[in-house]
């Protein structure tokens, strides 16, 4: 595999030698022909690619396997980084690849081949005690800081990674409306539930629920005393969550966190983990400064999970990325407020069990009578 990989970029490299001093044309050029879709075969599923993974143990293939499906996101709002879904009958899975606008040239509802040779699976966002996280697909991370890291370098995203046919307008999938018991459980994987890691639709879902220590959970976001410490330490850990999170858009952009920041709604925030807030308030003065600003605290965009429940009760989490579009969207007050409902079209992810929906755009989310959010 290596050889052939330095023999690819020497070719490269010949090709753009060759070309540097030739002629520069001022003529129209011809149009470019379309790519030609390629077309492969399967050899394996997606539900049963996921059975090389153990917990805890990412595995890279040496076997030839060959997974297929349409994709099922878009990066073009923002929401999605760097990767796309793809899904077929079986279930969905993320492709892990390392560039941004993605939209250009993976079409939403395109057929997507992976060769899984050479590649990783990992999980994501599992926690023992409490449920599974999400399968994903890339390379190995030499870090070990997650089971999984990006596909970035050219060469190996398109000795890996094949684009079949377009679908119709660049449509994507239709989603599945799911019930009450199609809906996963924290132990579940793509294996053993076929709707996790596809595009789905909830119905009828209200805000706000209910933990299991009995306390009312509305929103959550996670922020650092310090981007250049490690952002696992419970000393620079921020967590936002519970009933006054003073959070209404679906996320925060980089200015609006910054702006909720500085006028005090978080000092009383403790610092710390889920279970270890040992190292003081936001508001201490050994973290903010004189003039009211927080100059060691990363102003990242924020993430944002709001929670949301089934008419049964289940949880369910829809999470926005600071960096999307539609990110200081405000959630109407009327949803707010629990005196309206809404339906959400997203991918049905799990993170330490519970589900998450992630939505390609905000037109994704509605009242739950099929009406556009006001």
């Amino acid at each position: 595999m290596k050889k052939n990989i330095i023999l690819a970029l020497s070719a490269i490299l010949a090709f753009a030698s060759c070309e540097e001093f030739q002629p520069v044309f001022t003529g129209e050029y011809d149009k470019p022909q379309p790519q030609e879709p390629v077309v492969m075969t399967p050899n394996i599923t997606i539900a049963d690619i996921t059975s090389y993974y153990t917990k805890g143990k990412p595995y890279t293939f040496v076997e030839n396997l060959i997974i297929g499906g349409q994709i099922s996101t878009t990066d073009q709002p923002g929401n999605f980084y760097k990767s796309f879904y793809i899904q077929d009958e079986t279930g969905g899975m993320e492709i892990k690849i390392g560039r941004n606008a993605l939209y250009n040239d993976y079409r939403p509802g395109q057929t997507i081949y992976v060769n899984c040779t050479d590649l990783t699976i990992g999980q994501y966002g599992q926690k023992d005690g409490q449920g599974n996280g999400m399968i994903q697909i890339g390379f190995s991370d030499p870090t070990g800081e997650y089971e999984t890291s990006y596909i970035e370098v050219p060469v190996l995203i398109d000795s890996h990674v094949f684009k079949g046919q377009r679908s119709e307008g660049d449509q994507l999938p239709a989603p599945v409306v799911l019930s009450e018991s199609q809906l996963p459980k924290s132990t579940d994987t793509q294996k053993t539930n076929k709707n996790i890691g596809r595009l789905v639709t909830l119905k009828d879902l209200s805000y706000t629920w209910v933990d299991g220590y009995g306390e009312t959970q509305t929103a959550f976001t996670l922020l650092y005393l310090n981007s250049q410490q490690n952002k696992k330490a419970s000393s620079n850990r921020i967590f936002i969550s519970g009933t006054d999170t003073h959070i209404n858009t679906w996320a925060m952009s980089k200015s609006l966190m910054s702006e909720t920041l500085e006028s005090g709604v978080w000092d009383s925030v403790n610092i710390g983990n889920a279970n270890d807030y040992n190292y003081g308030k936001v508001g201490d003065v050994k973290y903010k400064g004189e003039d009211g600003s927080y100059p060691g605290i990363e102003r990242a965009a924020a993430s944002v999970s709001h929670y949301f429940k089934t008419s049964a009760g289940t949880c369910v989490q829809i999470r926005t990325s600071g960096f999307s579009k539609f990110c200081d969207t405000e959630i109407p007050a009327d949803v707010l407020n629990g005196s309206k409902h809404i339906n959400v079209t997203g991918i049905l992810c799990l993170y330490q069990g519970k589900i998450q929906m992630v939505v390609n755009n905000i037109d994704d989310i509605t009242y739950a009578d099929g009406t556009p959010l006001k």
